[in-house]
């Protein structure tokens, strides 16, 4: 997976810190949530390497402000979601999970990723939540 990602260029940047062609790159948010991740509040670290948080910042970067609370969403529920959700509630955070704003494989033989993702964030997280409910407690 990782070698196809740097392939096609997945998640290709400038630079760690540069968000140069990032705008419509189809890693670029999603217009309706830019309001709320462009606030100036929002924390972003650049995109780890393989499953987990290990390979970026994300800890630091939340501890720095202060940040206890944690809500997760992403495109692979059951290994990257669920990666950065065991390393974050090892390091002490809570952490929810939006189940829409989530998505999984499905695997040929062995099933659907995204139902596995969601049964284990129900033993895990400290919740399963929605993006509206989400938007709730932000506003």
């Amino acid at each position: 997976m990782e070698a196809d990602e740097f392939a096609t260029g997945t998640f290709a940047r400038s630079g760690q810190l540069s968000l140069e062609g990032f705008e419509g790159s189809g890693a670029d948010w999603l217009d309706e949530f830019k309001p709320y991740i462009n606030d100036g509040e929002t924390v972003v670290v650049s995109p780890h390497k393989v499953f987990g948080p290990q390979t970026n910042d994300p800890v630091l970067q939340l501890r720095k402000r202060g940040v206890r609370k944690v809500v997760l969403g992403g495109m692979l529920a059951n290994m990257c979601v669920e990666s950065h959700l065991r390393d974050l509630l090892e390091q002490g955070f809570e952490v929810h999970v939006g189940s829409d704003a989530t998505a999984g494989p499905r695997h040929p033989v062995w099933g659907d990723g995204y139902k596995a993702a969601m049964i284990n964030y129900a033993f895990l997280a400290h919740g399963v939540v929605t993006t509206d409910e989400v938007v709730h407690w932000m506003e």
